[in-house]
């Protein structure tokens, strides 16, 4: 609206004569309305505000003195104009009544000039209306905020100038709750929204939704116009119940409803047309970019009220509406290792509710069938699987799709249970475990026992940390956890008792580590074994320094035993009759006097079956004068003993010396034979009766010490059959323990609840079979641990 030639100020007005007043009033509101750029001076500034004083105060005021303080905190030499932004305070007022007649009987004026006021409001606004009908699209919306500011400037000062009628006459009416009553800044906003917004609002609207489309068509725009209006749509809300008080609802309705309606529209239609025209991945970056020019809006131009809104309305037609496609390009992505655009793609649909989970079924689906392929292609033979070969294959795996999980979908919970759930699978049921046991847990136990026993391809202190921590990676998967715990604990028993461990330090890393996973209970066996060597180590010093005092000159064989707790080492007594060597069963013999005379009453069982020794060669030819050292088992050691009586042996005479059965002798001798330090007779035949052996006196090697104490194949099998038997012996005992331990907190359940109760504490150690669970169940009643009670309900008997 453009500033007309404003007339000088009239005459101080009559006091009580509201046309005169207004007058007066009204050349002064115009003068700001429309120039107040020009500035106002102080005279007329103060005539305004006292015209208003006095006007309010005009009838029956009585014994009431007025006295006016301006202070307009500038330097001295006072005020020649007042400016478009007036300090605060810049003018205080303060009454004070000279007599002791209550404050109510001064009769405050008002009414006459708040309706005088808002009059002149509405015919100020009405014909910006009219000038508006000039005006489209950004004209319009230049014009609409050069009139808001305008506007908004003028009705601060106005505020101030009726002061006084805020103060007195409004705050009355509002306090005795009448409607429609506002202190004079907020009249000049309803006026605003009531006469002049509710009629261009829609216009403007759609300037500023031009503007934006403009913008999202890679036009520059000035949005900082955009932003003025967003500011003037806010402050319209008024409390309607308490008008001291704003709302967005007049945002809300008129600027962001519009605005999400268009911005869906815009959108919908573009990301149609664009999936049609580009491939899936082209897609995904344009979304992606979308989303971050709308985030990016919010900040610069919109209210900060519409960002949820506005992000809940794109993720429907940028993502939710396009998931479909979107997830079908996933498999795609998997199978050719497009790491970058999973991690884009999880990016989008984590937007949306249970977006992702149609691509964690496939990721798990994908992984299980790269997990179980890796298997097949490495397991053609079972059984020549190399232990080593097995563990990376499920390691590589493993480790290639945790790398996936963890950069392209942040490490999201539910995709690594996922990858779990996958692991599971083809680590428990895959080629090699296909024939009803599962291989995975011995196989494992035997590569941990490759890594913690001696070699001379050892690998280096942290290198193996990292190896064996990579194991528990895989024994975390096991179900049957009480299988690699038999495997392993023999293994273990045989390196510690054959001094064969790499380190101590990593068989105790090991142990903790299986503790932590598993349990105290789990690796209690375990631990104890090391406290029997301990133990051992300080017994064998006692019996040296024994022997030694009983006979200092005492030349007896070098010898050391170790004393292994029955109910602790998964060792059983040898499954042969034996007679040891002379020198040996004097030694033992003594052995046992001094044991138990430290410990009474306990019974030693000697385990020869892991029992060694060291034989020395005296009567080989050659260059090797000095001899050979062979390292042999007890039972090796007592078979070339007897060829110190005569360099020639018949089958039947070593068979009656050492008391060994047909099976252990034969595999012994054909150790001896097949290293050439016997020859048999006839040359073509295999150890049995009606066979001759001699001392190989020609026997030559390229190693001084040379390892006879060698398992064979049928021994290794032999120990796996015994190990699986005393696992399913295990198992119904602990089954039985499970189900009187549930039944006793319980009193009586139904059948098949006591199944499943029995499922979940059991499938930490291994996972039962429901038969297996049925037939504990039965025995339990046979042995009266239970009884069968009336619907299928089973009780505990005490």
């Amino acid at each position: 609206m453009a500033p007309a030639a404003m007339a000088p100020m009239p005459s101080q007005p009559v006091r009580d004569d509201i046309e005169n007043t207004w007058h007066y009033l009204q050349t002064g509101i115009t003068k700001i309305m429309l120039n107040l750029q020009d500035g106002l001076d102080l005279k007329s500034y103060m005539g305004i505000y006292t015209a208003v004083h006095n006007f309010c105060t005009s009838q029956k005021a009585v014994g009431f003195t007025a006295v006016t303080n301006i202070n307009t905190g500038t330097h001295r030499g006072g005020l020649s104009s007042i400016s478009s932004h007036p300090p605060a305070s810049s003018l205080t007022f303060h009454g004070r009544l000279t007599s002791n007649a209550p404050h109510n009987l001064a009769h405050l004026l008002g009414e006459d000039l708040y309706t005088k006021l808002t009059t002149y409001l509405t015919q100020h606004l009405e014909q910006l209306v009219a000038e508006s009908r000039n005006h489209t699209d950004e004209a319009l919306l230049a014009f609409y905020i050069r009139e808001w500011q305008r506007y908004t400037d003028a009705a601060k000062y106005i505020h101030h100038l009726f002061r006084y009628l805020n103060r007195h006459w409004v705050k009355r009416e509002m306090d005795e709750g009448k409607k429609n009553v506002y202190d004079v800044y907020t009249l000049h906003l309803v006026r605003w929204r009531e006469v002049l917004f509710s009629k261009v609002d829609g216009k403007v609207m759609e300037a500023v939704l031009k503007l934006v489309e403009k913008q999202r068509n890679g036009e520059t725009i000035e949005h900082n116009q955009i932003k003025q209006v967003v500011d003037s749509f806010v402050s319209l809300g008024m409390d309607e119940g308490d008008s001291s008080k704003t709302t967005l609802d007049v945002y809300r309705y008129h600027f962001e409803r519009p605005y999400l309606i268009a911005t869906e529209a815009f959108y919908k239609k573009e990301s149609k047309q664009f999936v049609a025209e580009n491939s899936v991945v082209e897609y995904m970056k344009k979304a992606e970019a979308r989303l971050l020019e709308e985030e990016e809006r919010v900040k610069v131009y919109l209210h900060p009220d519409i960002a949820l809104p506005l992000r809940k309305a794109c993720h429907k037609v940028l993502i939710a509406d396009h998931s479909n496609v979107l997830r079908d390009e996933f498999q795609v992505l998997l199978e050719n290792d497009r790491e970058e655009d999973m991690a884009r793609m999880y990016g989008l649909l984590s937007r949306i509710p249970d977006g992702l989970e149609p691509l964690r079924a496939k990721f798990e689906t994908h992984v299980r069938n790269a997990g179980l392929a890796a298997v097949t292609k490495v397991a053609a033979d079972v059984e020549k699987l190399e232990p080593k070969v097995y563990v990376d294959a499920l390691l590589e795996i493993h480790t290639r799709y945790q790398g996936l999980v963890k950069r392209a979908f942040k490490d999201e919970p539910e995709f690594t249970r996922s990858l779990d759930n996958a692991c599971r699978e083809f680590v428990n049921r895959n080629e090699v475990c296909k024939a009803g046991t599962n291989k995975s847990p011995e196989l494992l136990a035997k590569y941990a026992d490759i890594l913690l026993r001696k070699s001379s391809t050892g690998v280096e202190e942290a290198e193996l940390e990292t190896t064996l921590t990579q194991i528990m990676t895989v024994f975390k998967y096991i179900e049957d956890k009480d299988v690699f715990q038999k495997f392993y604990a023999r293994m273990l028993a045989r390196r510690l008792v054959h001094s064969t461990s790499s380190s101590d330090d990593a068989e105790t890393s090991m142990i903790s580590k299986l503790k932590e996973a598993c349990g105290f209970e789990y690796t209690n066996k375990l631990q104890r074994m090391f406290q029997d060597m301990q133990i051992s180590k300080d017994l064998n010093s006692g019996y040296k320094a024994h022997v030694k005092s009983l006979d200092s000159d005492s030349k007896g064989i070098d010898s050391s035993y170790s004393i292994l707790g029955t109910g602790f080492w998964p060792l059983t007594a040898p499954n042969t009759t034996f007679n040891p060597p002379q020198e040996i069963a004097l030694d033992c013999e003594k052995f046992s006097r001094f044991y138990r005379a430290k410990h009474d009453g306990r019974k030693l069982t000697w385990l020869w079956q892991l029992s060694k020794g060291e034989v020395k060669t005296n009567y080989t030819k050659g260059s090797n004068k000095m001899g050979y050292t062979l390292q042999v088992s007890c039972w090796q050691m007592a078979i070339l003993l007897l060829f110190n009586k005569e360099d020639k042996q018949n089958y039947e005479v070593i068979q009656e010396e050492t008391k060994l059965n047909q099976d252990i002798l034969d595999q012994s001798l054909q150790i001896l034979l097949k290293a050439r330090v016997l020859n048999i007779h006839p040359a073509t035949e295999k150890p049995g009766p009606g066979t001759r052996f001699d001392l190989n006196y020609d026997f030559k090697h390229k190693k001084l010490r040379i390892n006879l104490n060698v398992g064979t194949k049928s021994e290794s099998k032999q120990e796996e059959v015994e190990t699986n038997k005393t696992i399913e012996e295990d198992r119904k005992l602990l089954l039985q323990s499970a189900i009187v331990r549930i039944m006793k907190a319980r009193k009586h359940m139904k059948h098949s609840v006591l199944v499943s109760e029995t499922i979940n504490q059991i499938r930490g150690r291994f996972m039962p079979k429901i038969g297996d669970i049925k037939k504990c169940i039965e025995i339990l009643l046979d042995k009266e641990y239970l009884e069968r009670l009336d619907d299928d309900e089973l009780g505990y008997l005490a």
